[in-house]
């Protein structure tokens, strides 16, 4: 038999073998987005991104002197350059010093009380049954628009009748009020995505609603706890406004220590640039050593 042009034999069978079909421009273009070209890409950019975070550690490792003269790119001629006499600066500064523990009371406090308060009430709208519950929970989602910057005037009167105006639970309880909110939400439909045949089977094993939630409920929700922990964690630590506002000088953390720093930056460069990177470097660390709980907990309850 013979094939004719169009590669179908007399017979009008085509011959044995796969036909590849001609891609086209948008399958091409898709394949060269998903290989190593975008890969280098998005490498090369996420060294842009690193390189103020770079600098600024090369900063505080070199003199006021120096860093007057020229700019922190010059240590990779002259490492000589470096030096920790600025963190030994830091840590001779009590301001500094004592703004960095008053950001540690303030962030472990509000991120605890957060995550375990809108574990409990999560728990409670997903699989306990009161009155009003779809109607409190529809409240608490609706709490979730409302600015930070309206309640500032009103919780500032407030906490100046409750004598809290200045101190660092004035600050805790502020976090804690506007973070509960997306715990919550973000809690309520993790634990409604597990399924209620294993809550049952714990039920019928005589296990109780408070056993239930620790021995069960919370160790499988340890993606959705790490990633609103983590959440929580960068939003206060990283917070200057409600701290510019509601602490005082013997209770302001380090963003409000180091804007104080910053009105004198000529004069204290030496403490405000290690300052800032211990300030910026803590959340990273915290991120970084959560990444992949962080991934899985936003992840949750995506597909099922």
């Amino acid at each position: 038999m013979s094939a004719d042009a169009g590669g179908v034999t007399k017979a009008g069978v085509r011959p044995a073998g796969p036909v590849r079909a001609e891609r086209s421009l948008g399958s091409r273009l898709a394949g060269w987005v998903s290989g190593g070209a975008v890969r280098v890409f998005l490498i090369v950019v996420g060294l842009f991104w690193l390189v103020p975070t770079i600098g600024l550690l090369l900063a505080s490792l070199r003199s006021p002197e120096d860093m007057a003269v020229d700019g922190w790119w010059t240590v990779f001629t002259e490492p000589s350059e470096l030096t920790f006499g600025a963190y030994r600066t830091l840590l001779e500064n009590d301001d500094i010093t004592a703004s960095l523990l008053n950001t540690v009371y303030i962030t472990v406090p509000a991120t605890v009380l957060v995550v375990v308060i809108g574990a409990l009430a999560g728990y409670a709208f997903a699989w306990m049954d009161f009155p009003g519950r779809d109607w409190w929970f529809l409240t608490v989602v609706g709490l979730l628009v409302v600015p930070v910057q309206v309640a500032l005037i009103p919780i500032a009167e407030l906490f100046g009748k409750l004598g809290l105006f200045g101190s660092l639970t004035g600050v805790v309880v502020f976090h804690v009020g506007f973070g509960l909110p997306f715990a919550v939400f973000l809690l309520r439909n993790f634990f409604a995505e597990i399924p209620k045949e294993l809550l049952e089977a714990a039920r019928l094993d005589g296990a109780g609603e408070l056993r239930l939630f620790v021995r069960v409920v919370m160790p499988l929700a340890g993606p959705a706890v790490a990633a609103l922990g983590i959440f929580q964690f960068l939003w206060v630590w990283n917070d200057m406004l409600v701290a510019l506002i509601f602490t005082d000088s013997g209770s302001q953390p380090i963003t409000v220590a180091l804007q104080t720093q910053v009105r004198q930056f000529g004069n204290n460069i030496d403490v405000l640039a290690p300052g800032a990177f211990i300030s910026m470097v803590v959340p990273l660390v915290v991120f970084f050593a959560f990444q992949r709980q962080f991934v899985s907990g936003v992840m949750a309850g995506a597909v099922k």
